[in-house]
């Protein structure tokens, strides 16, 4: 959402048994084992729940016993971003109680970092697929703390049906991908995201420039030509960005992960553990600060076109643009990806999913015949254009 304020001068189901529990326990209260996770026992068996998408709850994998979610009360607060870097620099950074007990795992294979919560102690890294063990968790350790989290709303099946669609849809994807598909298993995954909100002043000054056509040459030399008037512009506005979003770790996808916007993230809830239970959480490693930097280059860009739109006529020159940031806040927040890694021929490829939408982005083989085939064709259409065009002159 952006609000703009003007003074512009210029213009359940049930399975097998579950396996023997050790100490089994019959309370609703989370548990801890010693890597430090956190467990949810079923009031019924005994064994680990987990968050179940299509009833929004926790559920048990065996005997299907519901444990129903206490609705999270409160909203997703804004936190002060200077503040917050302040009492960073003085090292008094709190250790959020809601993620102490989370265990962090640390893969391999490619470096990435995520969370393990609830019942999940081994899974194929969502990241390049490498197998993640218990035994490698050590205790996550200081940060600061997730305001609030999206749940997962597409279930995997959902998602397995949307990639179908998303390959069949790949015009220049070679046939044998499109017809034998993609063959992977989704991993879902919370990802660590900053949101930011700030006001901004700007002020500008430019050129505007107006086409307008002369002709020269006489005979055959005889043609129109474009030239441009330049008037000076100048002007100031106020514009408000509201959850600029930037993806908070390293080592992922992040052009595929913009492209999963928007986000309903309206219908985010303060952070609960339980809606993890069974899913891999990826920690920060972008920090906030850093953070800010990409989403002022994004804030620069949208100003820079505001700027031109301001500016008017059918070109500009932008001589300067100085603007203040007031008021900036933030938010940590926890968003749903289903990953999956594949392959084609001799080469690996990665798919997200928008795990709240149901969006699909992600990287394909192309079939280099059809995209020739294809210029061959449009040369031929233009030829073929320019021909007729001739004959009638």
């Amino acid at each position: 959402m952006v609000n703009t304020q003007d003074n512009d001068s210029s213009s359940p189901a049930s399975g097998p048994a579950p396996p023997p529990i050790p100490n089994a326990s019959t309370t609703t209260d989370a548990i801890g084992d010693s890597s430090g996770s956190r467990n949810f026992p079923c009031e019924r068996c005994g064994a680990d729940l987990t968050f179940s998408i299509g009833d929004q709850s926790l559920k048990c994998p065996y005997c299907g016993f519901v444990k129903h979610l206490t609705p999270p009360t409160g909203t997703v607060s804004e936190q002060d971003f200077e503040k917050t870097l302040q009492r960073i620099a003085s090292k008094r950074t709190e250790v959020a109680p809601t993620q102490a007990d989370l265990s962090q795992v640390t893969c391999a294979s490619c470096g990435g970092t995520v969370q393990f919560a609830g019942t999940l102690t081994s899974q194929d890294c969502p990241y390049c697929g490498a197998p993640l063990q218990r035994e490698h968790v050590h205790q996550a350790t200081g940060g600061i703390r997730v305001d609030g989290v999206l749940a997962f709303r597409i279930t995997r099946d959902t998602a397995q049906g949307n990639l179908k669609k998303w390959v069949q849809s790949r015009w220049f994807a070679p046939n044998e991908f499109k017809k034998r598909g993609v063959h992977g298993r989704f991993s879902g995954v919370y990802l660590p995201y900053w949101t930011y909100d700030t006001m901004t002043a700007t002020r500008y000054t430019g050129e505007r420039g107006v086409y307008y056509y002369v002709t020269v040459g006489s005979g055959k030399n005889k043609r129109r030509v474009r030239r441009t008037r330049w008037y000076p512009a100048s002007g100031s506005f106020q514009r408000f960005f509201d959850d600029v979003l930037v993806v908070g770790g390293t080592g992922l996808p992040t052009k595929r992960l913009d492209d999963l916007e928007p986000w309903p993230l309206k219908e985010c809830t303060p952070f609960n553990r339980e809606v993890l239970a069974g899913f891999m959480a990826r920690t920060y490693d972008v920090s906030l600060k850093e953070g800010f930097v990409e989403a002022k280059q994004r804030i620069d860009e949208a100003l820079e076109v505001e700027v031109r739109r301001r500016i008017g006529g059918d070109t500009q020159r932008i001589h300067s643009i100085d603007t203040a940031y007031h008021a900036i806040t933030y938010k940590h927040l926890l968003l749903p990806v289903w990953m999956m890694g594949y392959r084609f021929g001799k080469k690996t490829y990665q798919i997200v999913v928008n795990a709240a939408t149901g969006e699909v982005q992600g990287d394909r083989p192309w079939s280099w015949i059809k995209i020739t085939l294809a210029a061959l064709v449009a040369a031929a259409v233009i030829g073929t254009i320019a021909w007729l065009v001739m004959q009638s002159s």
